[in-house]
């Protein structure tokens, strides 16, 4: 599911450097690798395990946002033959476990990383550079082993076979989102950019019909006035091309969570159906942004019909991450969890597509490699999974530190030169010290100082405080 995106203009991140490092010691973040850690890597990057399956035939591309290096996915897919036979879809994974050894120094210091976090200033990966942005990651005209899933849907996008094997790949090209759209647009795109967006539509329906959570999270950028005037915050939406190919990540795992449910073994992405409490408190936030939200309408209906090139509805798509809450990792070996499905994806789901990125990936692709092929899985992957939950917990809380600094800190720059100011709010939530109101211009939530505030009411609030170096908003009753 998508995360906060969030961009700084360069003479903000650098003013606030020392916030970053201080915040990074703060939630125990990895700086360097340990040198057995790094030496293990530039070892195995220079001596990759190739697999013996020679699938270079497959003409995949990565589709990545500008500049990225550690492409995780490449994609291909054609239209499998008879009429009204659908498609087939080839999605190849990095192969990390052709480069990390189980129990070695570079085992260790992913496991104490957990996923890659991504700052303002830099960012820390759970694998060093010369296999994240080297030699593990699907850089174009590259030989590279990796996961091969061949997933088959019918005419109507839904899944209908599922393999997964170890083969070796050579990407053809490396794209952008914007490449891609503009290819889409202009109708110049080749006929397997034009199956992508076929097929992720598809899917897209699919999920509809399922009663999924359509979340397009837009960027949110600070936009310095280069005339003088105070910092504005906007919202950039996420392009067509990204939630298509999103959607076949989507359905690589599905189709993992259906062969490790099968094969009563693995680790699923798992999210209970959002509390109602915050349901309503963003329900507020919608209508104090001028949004529609019927009293009985399904919270997924109303967010996924949002659009993001509206500022409105791109400001509570932002907030709307937090009905995400509660995602957690299940693991089991013998039983199927009692409660499989992760609500926005409303099935059973697992993470497998963004090894370079995060460990779970790892584990998952190897249990499925094992489960298609009607082998043992692997004992050091089948030993992992009960410390793997509260591994990735751990990593997750300290990303989603990370990304509640940057909102913080652009909302206080934002808002910093307009301290005594007067805006109209709404008030979201209310508590016995304090409670939460809501801006439309600029569309920022946060704190007011004052007790037992009138819930869903109109209040007008005077901005106290907005601290950049505190990455501090305060708000009181005018």
């Amino acid at each position: 599911m998508p995360a906060a995106r969030f961009s700084l203009p360069d003479p903000v991140v650098a003013q606030a450097a020392p916030v970053w490092e201080d915040l990074r010691r703060e939630l125990g973040v990895p700086d360097a690798f340990t040198p057995e850690a790094q030496a293990e890597a530039a070892a195995s990057a220079a001596a990759p395990r190739l697999p013996d399956l020679d699938r270079t035939d497959i003409p995949l591309v990565t589709i990545d946002p500008k500049g990225s290096r550690d492409l995780d996915q490449a994609v291909a897919i054609e239209r499998r033959a008879g009429r009204g036979a659908g498609y087939r879809v080839h999605y190849a994974i990095a192969d990390v476990a052709a480069f990390v050894a189980p129990a070695g120094p570079l085992d260790a210091e992913a496991h104490r990383r957990g996923v890659t976090l991504y700052g303002p200033d830099r960012n820390v990966g759970v694998h060093p550079d010369v296999l994240s942005t080297g030699a593990a990651s699907l850089l174009p005209d590259r030989l590279r082993p990796a996961l091969l899933w061949t997933l088959d849907v019918d005419a109507t996008g839904e899944l209908v076979a599922t393999d997964v094997r170890r083969a070796r790949v050579r990407s053809r090209r490396q794209y952008s989102y914007p490449e891609v759209q503009a290819l889409l647009d202009g109708d110049r795109a080749t006929d397997d950019l034009v199956l992508l967006r076929e097929v992720g539509r598809l899917r897209q329906e699919r999920a509809a019909a399922r009663g999924a959570v359509h979340l397009p999270t837009p960027e949110q950028e600070v936009e310095v006035d280069p005339a003088g005037g105070p910092p504005r915050l906007v919202f950039r939406a996420p392009l067509p091309t990204e939630a298509w190919n999103a959607e076949i990540s989507l359905l690589t795992g599905v189709a993992a969570a259906g062969l490790m449910t099968a094969g009563r073994v693995g680790l699923l992405r798992t999210l209970p159906a959002p509390d109602p409490a915050e349901v309503a408190s963003v329900r507020r936030s919608a209508l104090a942004l001028g949004l529609p939200w019927p009293q009985q309408a399904p919270y997924a209906a109303v967010i996924s019909a949002l659009d993001p090139e509206v500022p409105e509805a791109a400001a509570l798509l932002t907030f709307a991450g937090r009905l995400l809450r509660g995602a957690a990792y299940t693991a089991f070996d013998g039983d199927v969890p009692e409660h499989p499905v992760h609500s926005a994806v409303a099935a059973p789901y697992a993470h497998c597509t963004a090894p370079l990125r995060r460990l779970a990936d790892r584990y998952v692709g190897e249990i499925c490699l094992a489960l298609a092929a009607g082998a043992a899985v692997p004992q050091w992957a089948r030993a992992a999974l009960p410390a793997l939950p509260a591994e990735m917990a751990s990593a997750n809380q300290r990303a989603a530190a990370l990304e509640r600094a940057v909102v913080d800190l652009a909302e206080a720059v934002v808002l910093a030169p307009r301290v005594g100011e007067v805006f109209d709010a709404v008030v979201v939530e209310s508590g016995e010290r304090h409670g939460v109101v809501q801006l439309r211009d600029p569309a920022v939530r946060a704190r007011c100082d004052s007790p037992g505030l009138p819930l869903g009411q109109p209040v007008r609030v005077r901005l106290v405080e907005a601290d950049p170096v505190a990455r501090q908003v305060r708000f009181q009753p005018a």
